[in-house]
């Protein structure tokens, strides 16, 4: 094998597969066995700079430098081999400069914790029943939301009666009255 043949393959394997990479991007894939189970205690991982998008921009740089110095130039082969290399290198690092700068720069990691119901407080929107379901508004990390809820005792709860969240099970919210709650335990201020 010769050095433009080598330099050509890594240019077109590097190429396709940068091209799958960001034509996969807009397919939102659902490949089987694929996922890997994570737990609670799992710390975030980090994003490394040696990753699928990197080394494919790598070996399509590398391949088309080292193919072109190889094909169209009368550079020594381990020169043409150093450039290459050089060139990938560039490549890769302007991809995961893009992907850092642009794609990741305003992602942040999501907490379980933080979207625990159990605590919150929110205004009653849609009447409880006796033994029924309603609704309430609630603010949780700047968003509003919406809950169906039931009274934890099972009495009616009117509109804009303000309760907080004791128990989360199976999507229902079971609630109190926030004034029963602050009356029964002091002055206290609920989780939002």
């Amino acid at each position: 094998m010769s050095w433009e043949s080598f330099y050509l393959g890594c240019f077109l394997f590097g190429f396709l597969f940068s091209l799958l990479s960001f034509l996969g991007g807009f397919g939102h894939l659902h490949l089987p066995g694929l996922h890997s189970a994570a737990g609670r205690h799992m710390g975030g991982g980090q994003n490394s700079p040696i990753n699928f998008g990197t080394i494919a921009a790598f070996l399509a740089w590398f391949g088309g430098t080292g193919y072109l110095l190889a094909r169209y130039s009368n550079v020594w082969a381990w020169l043409a081999l150093g450039v290459a290399v050089m060139s990938g290198l560039g490549g890769a690092a302007a991809v995961f400069w893009f992907l850092f700068k642009f794609l990741l720069a305003h992602e942040q990691e999501l907490d379980p914790a933080d979207y625990d119901m159990v605590g919150v407080l929110g205004r009653v929107s849609s009447t409880v029943r006796e033994g029924g379901t309603g609704e309430m508004i609630f603010s949780q990390n700047g968003v509003r939301r919406a809950a169906s809820i039931r009274s934890d005792g099972g009495q009616p709860i009117a509109k804009g009666v303000e309760v907080v969240v004791t128990r989360y099970e199976k999507g229902i919210a079971y609630v109190h009255r926030w004034e029963e709650l602050s009356e029964s335990n002091g002055p206290a201020s609920p989780a939002h």
